[in-house]
């Protein structure tokens, strides 16, 4: 009943989709060819009925990747972050394609002003319905509407985690019923949810609950049972999921995927090896580094005639660093130290009030403006504006051999600035900490959370305390 009320549910919501692009559509057409807003009142070059016309393909167009981004997916769990960032994503990417599709039939008259306006308007007014959805719905579910029971099977620390977060997460309206298990007596109570009794009691108990769902949730140690409590469950014709009892062997987010019918479990979810969102990411990062090149090129003119000025030496700093998928690159910097052997240098690490630093250098560095000569490096495809800060090949190695999960962050692009640098882990500060600041960002990327550290770093990441 409650996969049948989902699919009721997703129809409705592309329905008002449907019904908030037109409205948005025809809203910014009004705005560009009818209002006073737009200061330039052009004769119309093109016809308001074909403009409509093209309702046509940009409806479906949004609506296919609305669901091709997963937004028309039953999924309790999700963030509203996720959610909103994935609206945004496909509006962006829409008018790009409007564009190319325009340009690619030689529409050129078409106002790009009108469609920015529109696709503005519907992320916008789509995400905020979105958001007063959710909040009907959470309002529902901890009225005891829309909720879904469920029946664990094993007690152990994964059973112990979910009703944790089920309990922190009234919002997910998911009501444990009890608990299931060979080893603890019935009776016993973790947060008031109930062993009720043996697995074999499974049969008897389900007609009396009426349960939406089971979740196994086995210790590791009972594993090779696995397979039979599994067909048990099946046998119910309830939905059957299975939590394992893993998380110290695999901390974050696993993914599955099928090879000829094998089921094979990734052990780190990254979504930036999906081609997709890398290439949104890409192009990103060319039209970010241009921007920014252009907007910072007097404070780089300045700096770097400082530089020449106040210390003898190259003007820019060349240091190999190790990049995507562990290749080196050469990293640009605007030099902030006496120029040294590299034997040396290469294996120092910058401390406070470090003697090497010039006095120019040293204003540099706390304000992060040396690191602008790394737009380039972005623009050539080396780094990106965010993700985690690449290391010296003689770090990485002592590092890779100090912390097990170092070399993850390897998987995407360094970047300029990151999710631990917003968070004051740069310099001289714990490795370990930032590494888990970095894995977060490798495993939760979205265009919203590079939209939100692009942000942060202006107020936290240029001038920081542990930057000398």
């Amino acid at each position: 009943m409650i996969e049948k009320n989902q699919k009721y549910f997703n129809n409705l919501l592309a329905i008002m989709d449907a019904l908030v692009i037109f409205g948005t559509y025809w809203f910014a057409w009004y705005l560009r060819y009818r209002s006073p807003v737009f200061s330039v009142n052009s004769v119309e070059a093109v016809s308001f009925s074909e403009y409509m016309t093209a309702l046509f393909f940009i409806i479906p167009l949004i609506i296919i990747m609305y669901w091709a981004v997963g937004l028309y997916r039953s999924n309790r769990m999700r963030g509203r972050r996720s959610e909103i960032s994935n609206v945004f994503l496909v509006n962006i990417l829409g008018y790009l394609l409007v564009i190319l599709a325009l340009f690619m039939t030689r529409r050129m008259h078409w106002s790009r002003s009108m469609l920015a306006t529109f696709f503005a308007l519907n992320a916008f007014t789509d995400s905020l319905i979105r958001l007063l959805i959710r909040e009907v719905i959470k309002k529902l579910r901890r009225d005891g509407r829309f909720v879904r029971n469920i029946l664990l099977v094993g007690y152990s620390r994964a059973a112990e985690e979910y009703i944790d977060r089920v309990k922190a997460n009234p919002q997910w309206g998911l009501n444990i019923r009890g608990i299931l298990d060979d080893r603890v007596e019935a009776g016993t109570e973790y947060k008031k949810i109930k062993v009720l009794g043996r697995i074999d009691n499974l049969m008897i108990i389900l007609p009396e609950n009426h349960l939406d769902e089971i979740a196994i949730t086995l210790g590791l140690s009972e594993y090779y049972r696995l397979e039979t409590i599994v067909t048990l469950c099946e046998k119910s014709g309830v939905h059957t999921k299975f939590i394992p009892d893993y998380n110290n062997i695999i901390p974050t987010k696993p993914y599955t995927e099928d090879i000829l019918g094998l089921p094979v479990i990734n052990i780190r979810y990254v979504p930036l090896t999906n081609t997709f969102y890398a290439a949104i990411k890409r192009l990103m990062d060319i039209v970010g580094s241009l921007l920014c090149i252009v907007l910072f090129s007097p404070v780089m003119i300045v700096f770097g005639a400082l530089v020449k000025i106040t210390s003898p030496g190259p003007l820019i700093y060349r240091q190999e660093r190790v990049g995507l998928r562990n290749k080196p690159f050469m990293m640009y910097k605007f030099r902030s130290m006496v120029v040294q052997e590299e034997s040396s240098e290469k294996k120092k690490w910058t401390v406070r009030d470090d003697p090497r630093v010039t006095a120019i250098g040293r204003f540099m560095r706390k304000t992060s403006i040396d690191e602008l000569p790394q737009l380039f490096n972005v623009l050539k495809g080396d780094m990106s504006l965010v993700g985690p800060r690449p290391e010296r090949p003689y770090f990485v190695e002592k590092f890779q051999e100090e912390i097990p999960r170092y070399m993850i962050k390897h998987q995407v692009r360094p970047g300029m600035t990151g999710w631990a640098q917003i968070h004051g882990y740069r310099g001289d500060t714990s490795i370990r900490k930032r590494i888990d600041y970095d894995l977060y960002y490798i495993e939760n990327w979205t265009i919203g959370l590079d939209i939100k550290i692009l942000f942060l770093t202006v107020f936290r990441g240029f001038v920081n305390k542990n930057a000398y």
